[in-house]
């Protein structure tokens, strides 16, 4: 039996209007539930419950930007105002007697997003499937990294599981730096008709590379730590293992590459506070503290570095931090850990600019998100990153770099063939941003095109 699949290809659920139109309905009513609760306690606190709450967040995000951005006394007094804003919100609700009006009137706002979001994710119309069926290599190659992921290549049995589906493996030896796409080069040359990794995302890369060039099919096995390129191809961040199964039951995807600086990228490159820091040594084994440590300097200390930059025709100045990606990520989860791609195929880089130098100015990016002027989301084929200094710091896949300026990002549109397991969990819908018109239009029945569709 056939199953839907989502835009990549994989297995995904089909979209239901009448599913979507009642949960829009839900959504609509629920948001208007919250808004009479807070009319009917209206004399009794509903302003105060929308003002203290407003307030309260935006003292609890200055708390957060003066202890990131300050040392000594000052991180020590950010760090009590981000706790006890919170705190002190409930407690004036419980003293006026407002804290039930306040959670009735969060539950239905609560549900109103949730409804809202799944409403307008399923009512997407699914894009072709661009999943083609692929031939079982004879003589594929895969590169493993012990260490990568905590050492998920011994503890799911990588080695044995692809030498049983006659693969080659390469491990890599973390006692002695290897050019990982110098020896998956020497594979090419002996014959390899795929080439896999085992690892992160950073080798990932430099060997998807090597496969685009010589037009191979390339397996990605999600054995590293934050698995971002396998998440948005669908594969199974759990359990690695499954990734192999590409060999003998697999089909394949054409995905963009990203280039910067003639170095290859499947994630996304960054300059300035984030790749200022993972140039450190000590970054590796203390992400916390070795972030920390530096942020004061980072953000308003000496050591602000400031980038300008020039998207296809647009110019950003003064930016704090700039990350490019290999197609955008979706704008409702831009800032979030989990954030990923709708679809890996687009054609575009995805550009988000950060410039935030004040508490007032990261309160306001807090309350009004992609509205703030603190935030640059765009989308464009070419990228070029410019500065005071010769050579900056880059952050590509996560690799600490540094390169000549200016540096310039582009993409190699369906350039990588990757192999992928036909039974995969899928890509997961991103949760759109929740636009109140449209999802009216919905509940109603009517059709309303967007560039989401």
């Amino acid at each position: 039996m056939s199953r839907k699949r989502t835009p990549d290809g994989s297995p995904g659920a089909a979209p239901g209007g009448a599913v979507a139109r009642l949960l829009a309905w839900c959504a609509v009513l629920a948001a208007a539930g919250a808004v009479v609760v807070l009319l009917l306690a209206w004399g009794a606190g509903g302003l105060v419950i929308v003002a203290a709450g407003l307030l309260g967040l935006i003292v609890c995000v200055a708390g957060v930007w003066w202890f990131l951005a300050h040392r000594g006394v000052v991180r020590l007094f950010g760090l009590i105002v981000a706790i006890l804003a919170p705190v002190a919100v409930m407690v004036l609700f419980t003293w006026d007697g407002l804290w039930l009006t306040a959670l009735l009137a969060c539950l239905c706002w609560g549900v109103a997003l949730a409804c809202a979001r799944t409403a307008l994710r399923r009512a997407r119309p699914d894009r072709p499937g661009r999943a083609t069926v692929a031939r079982r290599p004879k003589r594929p190659v895969v590169l493993m990294n012990p260490r990568s992921g905590g050492g998920k290549v011994g503890r799911f049995g990588l080695v044995e599981r692809a030498e049983a589906l006659g693969a080659r493996v390469i491990l890599l030896d973390p006692a002695a730096p290897a050019d990982v796409a110098t020896l998956a080069r020497e594979a090419v040359a002996e014959g390899a008709d795929l080439l896999g990794v085992a690892g992160g995302d950073g080798t990932q890369a430099l060997v998807a590379a090597v496969a685009a060039e010589h037009d191979l099919p390339f397996l990605v096995v999600s054995a590293g730590t934050r698995n971002h390129f396998a998440m948005d191809l669908g594969l199974d961040r759990s359990d690695p293992a499954r990734c192999l199964d590409a060999l003998r039951d697999g089909e394949e995807l054409r995905v963009d590459l990203g280039d910067v600086a003639g170095r290859a990228f499947v994630n996304t490159v960054s300059f300035g506070v984030y790749a200022d820091v993972v140039q450190h040594p000590e970054y590796r084994d203390d992400k916390a503290g070795t972030a920390l440590s530096l942020m004061p300097d980072l953000l308003v200390g000496e050591g602000v570095r400031r980038l300008d930059a020039r998207i296809d025709g647009t110019a950003l100045t003064s930016q704090q931090a700039l990350l490019v990606s290999n197609n955008p990520y979706a704008a409702s989860e831009a800032l979030t850990e989990g954030a990923h791609r709708p679809r890996l195929d687009g054609g575009e880089l995805g550009v988000l600019g950060i410039r935030v130098e004040s508490a007032a100015q990261a309160a306001d990016l807090a309350v009004r998100g992609p509205q703030s002027s603190g935030l640059t989301v765009m989308t464009a084929r070419r990228a070029e990153v410019t500065s005071d200094a010769d050579e900056i710091p880059v952050a590509v896949d996560g690799e600490a770099l540094r390169m000549p300026t200016p540096v310039v990002c582009g993409l190699r549109p369906r350039a990588l063939r990757v192999l992928v397991p036909r039974d995969r969990p899928g890509v997961v819908a991103p949760a759109p941003a929740v636009n109140w018109r449209r999802l009216l239009a919905l509940a109603l029945g009517r059709t309303e095109r967007t560039s989401e569709d």
